[in-house]
């Protein structure tokens, strides 16, 4: 497979509004992701996505656009939105826009115009149907309202909407509407944008004459419908491949088979996807079917195109609350799925506040709500039900649960506005926040600095092979990524309790060196080794002094010939403190792990 920088990329996703405010105005702001630049920066990102900026109505956080060619006042203006790029690429980091072109905003001129009359010129560039025996043309349901249809009396006919009402589909068989937006793509190309996460791209094509669906609550019938490629395809032909940028598609709905014909490398389509098996379809932890879709996935996509791993961002709880333990091993958890995002085959993405463990909220009144999705299910479901018993079943997976504020210190609403925010801070910010994850060097932000390094060191951990050797375990697991001759091991007990993992025969282990792990006093455990091919020996963090404790879980070894140093060298001569004991060279045939114990070790190969 071809190398290419986006493919070795770390990407941050900052939703702005909850990010930093510089105003008062209790809405983040682009000036605050600018003020914030240097600590993006340190984690060792490569990549900034920025959630849609351009004016909006604001009813759906700016996935409703007016105008492509503005910024939202409440983000900014177009000046600072200049500084931003200049600012992100003078430190060496890139920025993608959101692309949202599967529909726009009923305030937006094209659809006002479309709307006006059945005889305007833009009326095609949208989706309208007549009356169906006096009600919608068919029973479909949209992601935020009980049907994709919603009727305009002044025109006496429904117009589509995936969405919510407000958030009108554009007609994609118009090869005006088309050439529309690759104009606007150079546009924001033109200005220095580093590429493109498109929203909901895999909707644009709409299912011949709008049939009745059999299961009208399965909404897959929205997505991959034929003409969806010939779309892309051209919109690679006409706009992406003149520009080197990175292009991530949501695409939900999507099995490794159809993936493969959005991000086939001879495809002429997109460079990576995010798929939703595991964020949309897998509501709590459940680790046989995630490792089940990994492996399937990967063996999928091997060698001809790219996944992305992530396991929150703006849409979904954050992953720490939803498939982790925010509670007694917050920590610990943290680093274990931020260990497992960034060592499994793709491109990994970190979600704002993720970065220093963010957990989820449950707020006590549906009020207190700003997610219209929620709001919208909450009003259909209180005619039938008790609302108490409804708001209780929606919080889990509010997408609220990832838009309060990113936590910055323990001053007044986190320090993230001196105004009123303009959605509730999480009350747990006086104990998670930025501020008292950079003052400590076993916080989870340095673990995510650490983890970071390591994979733009070691190509292993882009490019390597996948294998998963705990197959049927349902708390560990364990897995390789090969490149060459080098193999690096992960081990994770995803468990509340402790568990242990015997290295099979197979992987040929003749020891390993530990390269990171998430408990901090592993680096100083005296590690008991076994000879190579015994049964007794076990891994297990207890143990003396005989190791350098530096606080941050991280270790590391002589020179190997890698860039990894003892002493810290990481092949750029800056000084980090990553040494370890000789008694991290292991050669136990067991491993024994604590709750949430997640560890890399580099493989020494037997004859």
């Amino acid at each position: 497979m071809k190398r290419t920088w986006w493919k070795e990329a770390v990407v941050y996703q900052v939703y702005w509004r909850s990010f930093y405010d510089t105003d008062g105005d209790g809405y983040g702001d682009i000036q605050g992701v600018i003020e914030k630049l240097d600590y993006i920066k340190g984690l060792g990102v490569d990549v900034i996505w920025l959630n849609p900026v351009y004016a909006s109505p604001d009813r759906d956080n700016g996935y409703d656009i007016s105008n492509y060619y503005e910024i939202m006042p409440k983000a900014g203006t177009m000046e600072a939105w200049e500084a931003l790029l200049a600012g992100a690429h003078e430190r060496g980091m890139k920025l993608i826009m959101d692309l949202v072109v599967n529909h726009t905003s009923d305030q937006h001129p094209w659809f006002l115009e479309s709307r006006s009359s059945r005889t305007n010129p833009k009326r095609d560039w949208y989706i309208w149907h007549d009356a169906k025996d006096g009600k919608e043309p068919n029973n479909w349901r949209s992601y935020f309202a009980p049907s994709v249809w919603e009727w305009d009396a002044a025109t006496e006919q429904y117009y589509y909407h995936s969405f919510a009402v407000e958030q009108p589909d554009l007609n994609w068989r118009n090869s005006d509407v088309r050439e529309e937006v690759y104009r606007m793509m150079r546009f924001w190309l033109d200005k220095g944008i580093d590429g493109f996460r498109m929203d909901v791209i895999n909707l644009l094509a709409k299912k011949e004459g709008f049939p009745d669906a059999d299961n009208p609550s399965s909404i897959h019938y929205l997505g991959n419908n034929p003409g969806i490629h010939d779309y892309l395809q051209e919109m690679h032909e006409q706009v992406l491949k003149h520009y080197d940028i990175m292009t991530v598609g949501e695409i939900p709905f999507v099995t490794p088979e159809d993936g493969l014909l959005y991000v086939g490398e001879d495809r002429g389509e997109l460079h990576t996807l995010f798929h939703f098996e595991v964020a949309d379809d897998m509501p709590t932890w459940d680790m046989l079917r995630y490792k089940e879709i990994q492996t399937r996935w990967y063996e999928g996509l091997k060698g001809r195109g790219t996944n992305s791993q992530f396991l929150n961002n703006h849409d979904h709880t954050r992953q720490v609350t939803r498939y982790g333990n925010d509670r007694e091993y917050r920590v610990q958890s943290a680093k274990l799925l931020a260990t497992m995002i960034h060592t499994l085959p793709g491109i990994p993405y970190i979600y704002q506040g993720e970065e220093i463990g963010m957990t989820g909220v449950r707020f006590e009144r549906i009020d207190d709500y700003n997610d219209i999705a929620m709001r919208n299910k909450y009003a259909e479901l209180i005619e039938t039900r008790d609302p108490s018993e409804v708001l209780a079943s929606l919080q889990p997976l509010s997408r609220d649960n990832s838009r309060t504020p990113v936590q910055w210190s323990g001053e007044p609403n986190a320090g993230f506005t001196s105004g009123t925010p303009w959605i509730k801070v999480n009350p747990n910010y006086m104990d998670i926040n930025v501020e008292r994850d950079l003052a400590s060097p076993d916080s989870i932000y340095r673990y995510y600095e650490q983890l970071i390094a390591l994979r733009k060191q070691h190509p292993v951990m882009v490019y390597g092979d996948y294998r998963d050797w705990s197959e049927g375990d349902a708390h560990v697991y364990a897995y390789t990524r090969s490149l060459e001759d080098e193999c690096w091991l992960v081990v994770l007990n995803h468990a509340d309790e402790e568990s242990v993992f015997t290295l099979p025969d197979e992987l040929g282990w003749a020891g390993g060196e530990l390269l990171l792990a998430n408990y901090a006093d592993l680096a100083d455990a005296d590690l008991v080794a076994a000879e190579a091919g015994g049964d007794s020996g076990d891994v297990n963090g207890g143990g003396s002094d005989s190791g350098s404790d530096h606080g941050d879980g991280s270790s590391n070894s002589g020179d190997n010939g890698d860039g990894i140093s003892n002493g810290g060298d990481i092949g750029d001569g800056s000084s980090n403190g990553w040494e370890i004991a000789l008694s991290n060279l292991v050669q136990a045939r067991s491993i024994q792990l604590r709750p949430h114990e997640a560890r890399i070790y580099r493989v020494l190969r037997g004859r």
